[in-house]
């Protein structure tokens, strides 16, 4: 296995536009210094003279003119660190951005605490006087009991930048500091990073050469495993400490305010899915296990392939016919959306040194979005690119329709349009078919990518992170020892003993970026929920509930999770939806049981 390029040497075809953003570092230091004088004029303006109605609705029109100009240049900086964490330039640049953003967010910090230091009657007419800023002014009073003095607001303001040091630091840690060796099976070298593991050695089909890869990786992680823990420890006791602060009763109730969700739904996504899910995903590996002939399956066979012979490859441009085939029922605007992602580069297809590891989609508002991702040519990429057209799709839908305060819903709900568009792949080619080795290779990419990966490595990921909450919440701290003692018992009852938890397992918790994102990693489970239900309604009742599914897209954040499922025909306040998916998983995996007895009784 080659070593990674750098980033000079990648075609300009496989990088993502950023001069959409800015078109040259002179435009991107102009816009700073312009924001800066708009936040200057903003305090002059309106600090201490927001009164009337009038002035709210003045006041907050202001305030959305910063925050459109600041967001580009946030992005900007960000979009360009994340493909190669190693560019000084860029690691500046980023660093510099957070000082700014955190003086401006100090500077603007006044605004929250002035408005909510008026009465309700106030307020409320100001609601009446616009329906523009009537949502952000509803969350505003809905966060008023947990408002501090203005003072301190404006001193949590300035610090944000060093709030974010933890997070900062874990990427550091991860995508500059580690550098793996490589390591030898059989008299063969194989180079090793965390891109080439997590893209291709976790999934390859000789037994020996993964597990060796697992064991090197794992290696390396140990290394940093003291550090690494420490700055998780830093992020999660500062959000116990805000939570306190502003009087929250737990750092989960913190957490879920601005999810919309109460503690109920949190906990049931997870404790339904370890228990429910586990029998269905145990047979899974066993299937894997008889299939690939293995003595026994241990934690590091988990990812692999239960055809690997039937690999299809796929192409950068041979993608977008599978995108334009599979989400053409979502409508002629979504498509175009699709087209104008390939012709106009908004995704970041390379493979190189310092590039962030997995995928995600960026949807400044104002801007199209953009997509990060490494494409290895394998089928599987075609999955990665729908889910990640799929967060594209929402945003720009919402961003059409709704103003910047109203467009991003809750964290709840953001997995859902992503993994809706997996399903309609999913169903898109199972219709084009009747192949048995093909479809086993589609139900069995739906189960290893689609619910794999969100309903058991997003899920396991949310099982542990709350007991390392509770663990807070009740005064403790974390280090290594105790952080993979947790994750490991995670591990362990989920797989039961149907899969041996290998030595390095119980550092998975060091791999993931989630965990500085509040509670993150349920919602992928939440989302694919929504979504299985949903497209099992496209698939019945074709255009009406495709229909809907655009209407909720293009509502944003203007209404709760609770409420955006139900306009798309989804009751998430009952058990019925998380058991129903639960159970349609568990059909996927007898039909795999079913195709693999069929398909080896032909041979």
């Amino acid at each position: 296995m080659m070593s990674l390029p750098n980033r000079n040497e990648i075609p300009t075809q496989e990088t993502w536009d950023l001069t959409h953003l800015f078109a040259t570092e002179e435009d991107y230091n102009a816009a700073i210094a312009k924001v800066k004088e708009s936040v200057d004029s903003f305090e002059k303006t309106y600090q201490g003279n927001i009164t009337t109605a009038e002035d709210v609705v003045k006041a907050v029109a202001a305030y959305e003119d910063i925050y459109k100009q600041i967001i580009p240049i946030g992005t900007y900086a960000s979009l360009a660190l994340s493909v190669d964490q190693t560019n000084e330039e860029a690691q500046m640049r980023a660093s510099k951005f957070g000082s700014v953003s955190a003086q401006l967010g100090s500077q603007m910090a006044f605004l929250e605490s002035d408005l909510l230091n008026l009465s309700e009657d106030v307020l409320t007419e100001a609601k009446n006087q616009s329906d523009d800023y009537s949502h952000y002014l509803e969350e505003l009073l809905r966060a008023k009991p947990y408002q501090l003095h203005p003072e301190v607001e404006k001193t949590l303001a300035a610090l944000s930048t060093v709030f974010d040091g933890p997070y900062e630091l874990y990427n550091t840690t991860k995508m500059v500091d580690m550098n793996f060796p490589d390591f030898e099976v059989n008299g063969t070298k194989h180079g090793l990073s965390y891109v080439a593991f997590e893209n291709e050695l976790e999934t390859e089909n000789d037994a020996e050469v993964r597990r060796a890869a697992f064991d090197a990786f794992s290696e390396k992680l140990r290394q940093y495993q003291h550090t690494t823990a420490k700055t998780y420890d830093m992020h999660i006791q500062r959000e116990k400490t805000v939570a306190d602060l502003r009087g929250y009763k737990s750092v989960f109730d913190y957490l879920l305010f601005n999810q919309e969700v109460d503690r109920s739904l949190y906990d049931r996504q997870i404790d339904l899915i370890m228990n429910e899910l586990a029998p269905h995903m145990r047979k899974y590996a066993k299937l894997l296990q008889r299939v690939h002939g293995l003595e026994k399956m241990t934690f590091a066979d988990l990812k692999i392939s239960l055809d690997p012979s039937y690999e299809p490859e796929v192409t950068i441009e041979e993608s977008r016919k599978y995108m334009q085939d599979a989400l053409g029922i979502m409508g002629e605007d979504y498509i175009d959306m699709v087209n104008r992602s390939f012709d106009e580069r908004w995704t970041d297809f390379a493979n190189n040194k310092g590039k962030s590891t997995g995928a995600f989609c960026s949807s400044p508002y104002g801007h199209h979005p953009y997509i990060l991702i490494s494409w290895s040519s394998k089928m599987n990429e075609v999955f990665v690119l729908a889910h990640e057209l799929g967060h594209a799709g929402h945003f720009y839908n919402a961003h059409k329709h709704q103003n910047i305060f109203n467009s991003r819903p809750s964290l709840y709900f953001i997995e859902a349009p992503s993994t809706m568009n997996e399903m309609l792949m999913a169903n898109h080619l199972l219709s084009t078919s009747n192949d048995p080795q093909f479809k086993r290779w589609v139900i069995s990419s739906i189960v290893a990518r689609t619910y794999y990966h969100n309903f058991v490595t997003h899920l396991l990921e949310a099982d542990y992170q709350r007991k390392v909450y509770e663990l807070v919440d009740s005064g403790n701290n974390v280090n290594a020892g105790t952080l993979n003692k947790l994750k490991r018992e995670t591990l362990e009852q989920f797989w039961g003993d149907t899969v041996e938890i290998t030595e390095g397992a119980e550092l998975t918790w060091m791999r993931q970026p989630h965990y500085y994102m509040g509670l993150y990693p349920y919602t992928y489970s939440a989302g694919l929920t929504i979504s299985t239900q949903v497209s099992k309604r496209i698939l019945e009742e074709g255009q009406p509930a495709v229909d809907e599914w655009l209407q909720v897209l293009q509502a944003g954040g203007t209404k709760k999770p609770a409420e955006l499922a139900k306009m798309a025909g989804v009751d998430i306040t009952t058990e019925k939806p998380l058991r129903d998916t639960i159970s349609y998983i568990g059909e996927l995996i007898d039909e795999l049981e079913k195709l693999t007895n069929e398909i080896e009784a032909q041979n």
